[in-house]
């Protein structure tokens, strides 16, 4: 069932790459280039889960994460982070913080798609 995903990295082209992995599946696709414009974005709308990167310029994907499970509508969402960053102490703040999950750049398109394919089906769970 196609979803709202943002996707929030500074990074143009991994953006582009996660877009049209998730675009394959028919989910609708929200870009920010960092934390700060990723809450602006979902002032305007809802996401059914976020994406995010964590070495970003303005508000760090860890800060956002925080940020998102302060918010009501956000507590529970989903939290993907993709990064490059896959040290035990990082990933440990990240599940502190609240992430869903985890993966590490470069990325398989296939991998990613049915990573979120399975958070999505163990929320309707």
């Amino acid at each position: 069932m196609p979803s709202t995903i943002l996707i929030v990295d500074d990074s143009r082209t991994v953006r582009t790459m996660v877009r049209q992995a998730l675009e394959a599946d028919q989910h609708q696709v929200l870009e920010a280039t960092d934390g700060v414009a990723a809450l602006a974005a979902l002032d305007t709308g809802p996401a059914d889960l976020v994406i995010t990167d964590v070495n970003m310029p303005e508000m760090d994907g860890l800060k956002l994460v925080r940020a998102l499970r302060d918010r009501p509508a956000y507590r529970f969402i989903p939290i993907l982070v993709l990064t490059t960053e896959s040290g035990d102490e990082i990933k440990q703040r990240g599940r502190e913080a609240g992430a869903t999950g985890w993966l590490v750049k470069p990325f398989n398109p296939e991998h990613l798609r049915k990573t979120v394919q399975h958070v999505f089906r163990r929320r309707q769970s």
